[in-house]
């Protein structure tokens, strides 16, 4: 009987599986990232920590303006949301000096998603907004998030501690502190305290992180959100409706936010308000811009550069030339001001020489520097007897860096 007959649909043979080379040089990074907590020092191993935390964020800043095309200049209140929402959630609720700091005392991992959850419901109640703005006006709302913010943590003195903030209390998984508790726990002859255990967290987060962000710009969402991006018009004509996905987009960037700001608390052991303030939503957006607006990757590329830079500055200022320690008296840079000119520099360079960002730079530097054609419409046949019309082409325009030592 023929295939056609017995309705079987026969197709060439596929072979073995095989990786291909990118494939085995992230398999070779996640490995890389497993050793750390073996070898380096608690200040690496902070560092490290507040990367993972601007990775995270990054990406679902990301996933707002790069691939939605919704400028956002408010993802530090998200921030603030999981951070002390985290802190609120977990706590049961201890004196801090002479004010009574209230608290659910829920179980800390369970505080750490409800902490995601709360930061998801905020960018929800701003979705109606959100859905009807565009642009610079989106911005500008947005900016109202910050200034909002800052007022509530320093005036809900029972949730947030007030002026001096409130500790976050430890994350729990399983009976297995994540903290620096004193049980005696050691890898490879290697104490293992509070951040070398927040180390293998943080990764975990990074992970789901991308994976969520990769599957969600290859399915319909992200088609969608890209098409919005381009041109709403044909986004309506193809049924896209566009304000619920600009609503639901920015969601889930409140979520990874939220998620962002959950680790920040652990990994800082503080919270307070300075820490989210308009500067860190405006690192946010260089991060995203530096590596590359819609790209996962470029977005975790520019917050490790982005949010590295101040900590090594900070730790080699006495050897740098024009850099000083912060509150010294000499005259120089401080190094936080001084990592604020260099990825600037490095903002300015990136959009006149890479407009792709970092992530451009795999394609290689003509292609990552090429701009888009200044007449993209398609050139008419020139009439008979007419000399052809010559166009411009776009071409013409704490702890030291020593390494750890292992007990016999």
């Amino acid at each position: 009987m023929s295939d056609r007959l017995s309705g079987i649909r026969t197709g060439p043979a596929r072979g073995p599986y095989r990786a291909t080379p990118r494939q085995y040089a992230a398999f070779a990074g996640c490995l890389l990232l497993l050793a750390p907590p073996l070898y380096l020092s608690a200040f690496w191993l902070q560092t490290g920590l507040f990367a993972m935390v601007a990775v995270i964020s990054a990406i679902g800043l990301n996933l707002l303006v790069g691939t939605a095309g919704q400028l956002s200049l408010g993802h530090a209140f998200f921030l603030a949301v999981g951070a002390y929402g985290y802190t609120w959630l977990a706590d049961d609720g201890p004196r801090s000096g002479t004010s009574e700091l209230s608290g659910v005392g829920l179980p800390p991992l369970l505080a750490f998603v409800a902490a995601i959850v709360l930061a998801g419901i905020a960018g929800a109640g701003f979705s109606p907004l959100s859905g009807r703005l565009r642009g610079m006006y989106l911005g500008v709302a947005t900016l109202a998030l910050i200034f909002f913010g800052h007022h509530a943590m320093l005036n809900a003195d029972s949730y947030t501690g007030g002026f001096n903030g409130r500790t976050v209390p430890e994350m729990e998984i399983l009976g297995l502190s994540l903290g620096d508790a004193d049980d005696g726990l050691s890898v490879l002859g290697v104490p293992f305290g509070g951040l070398e255990r927040l180390w293998y967290f943080g990764l975990v987060l990074v992970a789901v992180a991308v994976l969520a962000a990769r599957n969600l710009l290859r399915g319909r969402p992200g088609r969608a959100l890209g098409a919005l991006r381009d041109s709403e018009v044909a986004a309506a004509v193809m049924g896209v409706p566009a304000k619920r996905y600009r609503a639901a987009a920015f969601t889930v960037s409140s979520m990874y936010a939220g998620a962002a700001g959950a680790l920040l608390a652990l990994a800082s052991q503080r919270v307070v308000p300075d820490y989210f303030s308009l500067m860190l939503s405006m690192d946010m957006l260089a991060m995203i811009v530096i590596g590359g607006l819609g790209s996962v990757a470029g977005a975790a590329a520019g917050a490790v550069f982005v949010s590295v830079l101040p900590q090594l500055l900070a730790h080699y200022s006495g050897d740098l030339p024009l850099v000083v320690a912060a509150g010294s008296s000499e005259p120089g840079l401080g190094s936080a001001d001084a990592a604020r000119f260099l990825y600037g520099v490095a903002l300015v360079l990136t959009l006149v020489f890479a407009p792709a960002g970092l992530v451009g730079l795999r394609r290689g530097p003509r292609r990552a520097g090429r701009r888009l054609p200044l007449l993209p419409w398609p050139r008419r046949p020139v009439p008979s007897g007419t000399a052809p019309l010559s166009l411009p082409s776009a071409d013409a325009t704490t702890g030291g860096d020593t390494l750890k030592e292992h007990t016999p």
